[in-house]
């Protein structure tokens, strides 16, 4: 049996959203899709697909209380054009929730995965002037604004990484009761989820002989662990990336310009990069009374 999500984890990026995708997946009731990011509303390969193929990621022989899936690419604004669109046709009555975390720090998480994927190979300095979706990501509300648009703030629960790793069950609770779960949501202890200074660049070759059974095994009985950790540290990034001063002043202008609209959707003044983390530990956040300026 296919089944239509009730709901979509948008984003954003480096947010932590494949482990909220992974709590989900664990309480009773909750189909989440096998394929983390289907990204078939966003990239126009996945979408020629067409929507039975969407379906077929949904399948199952059991009942289910809540569907959803999780596609980061569906808040990367402008690469993705046609996403807002799409889900109104196809999904025109589903919820979103969105996952922010400090924009730089977000910014720089993908910077890394960027340069672990082999996307990018200049230092990062010189990678937020040759790559706009950095910066573009990280700025939410240009993110949220064609959502608010299409289906009402109302449809929309913004979520936090900051708070959600040291609220864990509080923010699960939320997330549950904004999906109009009947049952009470159980935080669980999972590895963590797709760090990326753990990440290693990317190759072909050597993905191939990671990944083959026969091979992995072979390399685990006859090469030391020593030796295999070296080779590891060889494809990791060595040194996190390091804005220089006048870069860092440049993104703190952009993304305190974007924060400062989110706090008065927020119902907080003045938030900006220096007081994010503490303001959005703080409390429970939602989207505040007063009209929003979208």
């Amino acid at each position: 049996m296919s089944n239509y999500p009730n709901f979509l984890i948008v984003g954003a990026m480096k947010c932590a959203t494949s482990t909220l995708h992974e709590q989900l997946a664990l309480q009773p009731g909750f189909l989440m899709s096998e394929l983390k990011e289907p990204n078939f509303f966003s990239n126009d390969e996945q979408y020629a697909k067409g929507m039975s193929w969407y379906l077929s990621n949904f399948d199952s022989s059991d009942d289910y209380i809540l569907c959803g899936e999780s596609s980061t690419h569906y808040t990367k604004m402008p690469t993705y054009p046609q996403t807002i669109a799409r889900i109104q046709q196809h999904l025109p009555d589903t919820k979103f929730i969105y996952v922010m975390r400090h924009p730089i720090k977000r910014l720089i998480s993908q910077y890394i995965h960027e340069w672990s994927m082999g996307f990018i190979s200049v230092d990062i300095n010189q990678a937020i002037s040759q790559y706009p979706e950095l910066i573009d990501y990280s700025r939410y509300t240009m993110q949220l604004q064609p959502y608010f648009e299409q289906f009402g703030r109302d449809r929309v629960l913004p979520v936090f990484f900051e708070r959600m790793l040291s609220h864990q069950q509080a923010e699960l609770e939320r997330i549950c009761s904004f999906l109009d779960y009947p049952q009470q949501p159980t935080w669980q202890e999972l590895d963590a989820q797709n760090v990326s200074s753990d990440r290693m660049k990317h190759n072909p070759l050597r993905d191939l002989i990671v990944e083959l059974p026969i091979l992995r095994e072979l390399r685990q009985n006859l090469i030391p662990k020593s030796w295999r950790t070296w080779v590891r540290k060889q494809w990791t990034m060595q040194q996190k990336p390091e804005l220089s001063p006048e870069n860092l002043l440049l993104l703190e202008k952009i993304f305190n310009e974007d924060l400062a609209v989110l706090g008065s959707w927020l119902g907080i003044d003045e938030l900006n990069c220096d007081n994010f983390i503490a303001s959005v530990q703080a409390e429970e956040l939602d989207w505040a009374t007063v009209t929003l300026r979208v």
